[in-house]
């Protein structure tokens, strides 16, 4: 993990087409602003998270055994 020492306003840039900017820090609260392009997803890491999660879940499930028959005939 790399760890960076910002102030307010100091960014890091991530590739060519994403910036993370200081935006406030109060007490142990910072807030972050990401520019980025619309196509690349930017979430919280706990939204990512189950994110992930549901998605594995989906993909594990199996479908009921009389729609599993109807897809298979057709």
């Amino acid at each position: 993990m790399l760890v960076l020492a910002r102030r307010i306003n100091d960014s890091i840039v991530i590739g060519d087409n994403v910036e993370i900017v200081v935006v406030e820090i109060k007490g142990d609260q910072v807030k972050l602003g990401v520019k980025a392009p619309k196509d690349v997803k930017v979430f919280r890491g706990e939204i990512h998270a189950e994110i992930q999660k549901e998605n594995k879940a989906a993909s594990e499930s199996q479908l009921p055994p009389d729609l599993d028959t109807f897809i298979r005939k057709k």
